[in-house]
């Protein structure tokens, strides 16, 4: 344990709810970070190198591969640092401001380092037989793992930033709210950036030319269109909506004074994390669920743009409108986890949601029209943001809040080590089955491996102790 934590945060003291305008604040960055995962990873990169570059689905796989490993690396240790200062939003703001710059980098090496080619791109080049490589390439690869690797690496410290914001009985409410928010943060997201991929408005249609003009001249590397036009301004909307957090909200339990921070005694601290998971029941057990069920969604995340074009025949320019009507049952469907949360268990909440995931990931694999996909990914939307809505409290419930820094970190530690494989093994099976039995049915194994993963999952959690149910909490509570 760390002692110096519990000497300055003791669990014994009830935490008080703090003024409204930094809850908010706090729930705003979860709109901010959503916008940004549905633009650059859902969205664009992923169809920009597979569609416009003509690069495999293995080569984005390297890329959330390499992500992964350095999420791996060096996230644990950092949980273990902001644990024994508890500060938190330093680490949150360094990472945000991180993958902001990367993520204006996107931009500016597809525009100078790549040709200009791909869908909606304005006097777009002719190249037969190209496919990208070389330095360009790698130039854009190395600022989405940075911009990706910073993106992911805000999100234990946000986290366990939640436990100092409000009481315990309201977490699974805040946490729906933040939920809530991302994907608004989404549709809002996709809403502002589209007119930069191709000069309309999803749902609406074509914008004015002279609008249009302005935004591109006002954004950098964004005077072509096409889904290269789309990173620049991704990057300062995310931002902006980030500021909220960055200006408002605050350590409430830091460490009085100067602090001498055990460098050698982090370092050690991460494998110790892994041995004191034994103090806690169920704390192994839902860190392994949360190993393959993150995975299997951050897969899907990565891949699901490219599947709607490629395997369920969505025109480009249609995409955004897909996922931005498709995100707005997760509104309403994260505010209803959220009560469901605080109302039932976080353990029985997360168990149903990944049930409903196998179903629908079946589903998925089975529908052939477009208006069934409607369906199918309306239904997605409306349990996806489930998930970050129960795992929060369900962890709190599992270890003392003074070591919740660390502990979110091996939660991420846990998923993202697992998606070096997950997108590997969707890329794998792609690439090796189309020459075998065409795109369409390739793609859709792969989902069928996705739903595999959530069986898995789903086997593993339901032994994950039921607070709800009476089981002790964890010693120093």
């Amino acid at each position: 344990m760390h002692t110096l934590v519990h000497d300055s945060f003791p669990d014994s003291v009830a935490v008080p709810r703090a003024p409204l305008k930094e809850r908010l604040s706090w729930a705003i960055y979860d709109f901010a970070a959503t916008l940004f995962s549905m633009n650059v990873v859902t969205l664009y990169f992923a169809v920009w190198l597979v569609s416009d570059l003509h690069t495999s689905n293995t080569t984005v796989a390297v890329a959330n591969g390499i992500t992964a490993a350095l999420v791996v690396i060096s996230l644990p240790v950092f949980g273990a640092l902001s644990d024994v200062t508890r500060r938190r939003k330093s680490w949150v703001v360094g990472f945000t401001l991180l993958c902001a710059v990367a993520t204006m980098l996107i931009g500016v090496f597809g525009s100078t380092l790549l040709p200009l080619v791909g869908d909606a791109v304005s006097g777009a080049v002719t190249i037969p037989g190209y496919r990208a490589e070389g330095g360009g390439l790698i130039a854009v690869m190395a600022a989405f793992i940075v911009a990706n690797y910073a993106h992911q690496g805000a999100v234990p410290f946000y986290n366990a930033m939640m436990p100092e914001l409000v009481p315990r009985k309201e977490w699974g409410r805040l946490s729906g709210l933040g939920a809530a928010l991302a994907y608004v943060g989404s549709i809002v997201g996709v809403l502002m950036i589209t007119p930069f991929f191709d000069g309309t408005l999803p749902v609406a249609g074509p914008l004015p030319h002279g609008l249009i003009q302005t935004l591109r001249t006002v954004f950098p590397y964004t005077e072509h269109g096409g889904r290269v036009s789309t990173f620049f301004p991704t990057a300062v909307v995310f931002l902006i909506f980030a500021l909220p957090l960055i200006v408002v909200c605050r350590d409430h339990f830091p460490i009085a004074g100067p602090t001498v921070v055990p460098w050698r005694k982090a370092f050690r601290d991460v494998s110790k994390t892994f041995a004191d998971t034994k103090q806690y029941p169920g704390m192994r057990r839902f860190l392994l669920a949360s190993f393959v069920y993150q995975d299997a969604m951050g897969t899907i995340i990565s891949f699901m743009a490219v599947y709607a074009v490629v395997a369920m025949g969505f025109e480009s320019s249609s995409a955004a409108t897909l996922f931005v009507i498709l995100t707005v049952p997760a509104v309403f469907g994260s505010w209803l986890w959220g009560q469901m949360t605080d109302k039932f268990g976080a353990q029985r909440t997360l168990c149903f949601i990944i049930g409903a995931w196998i179903l629908l990931l079946i589903a998925m694999m089975l529908v052939s029209s477009k208006s069934l996909f409607w369906v199918v990914g309306a239904s997605i939307g409306f349990i996806y943001g489930g998930v970050s809505v129960a795992e929060r409290p369900l962890l709190l419930t599992l270890v003392p809040e003074a070591e919740a820094g660390r502990f979110f970190s091996l939660m991420i530690l846990s998923a993202r080590a697992a998606a070096i494989v997950g997108p590997f093994i969707w890329g794998f099976a792609v690439d090796g089955l189309t020459p075998v039995v065409g795109k369409d049915t390739a793609y859709r194994a792969a989902v069928g491996t996705v739903a595999i993963a959530m069986i898995i999952a789903l086997l593993v959690l339901r032994g994950v102790p039921d607070r709800v149910r009476g089981e002790a909490r964890p010693a120093n509570y």
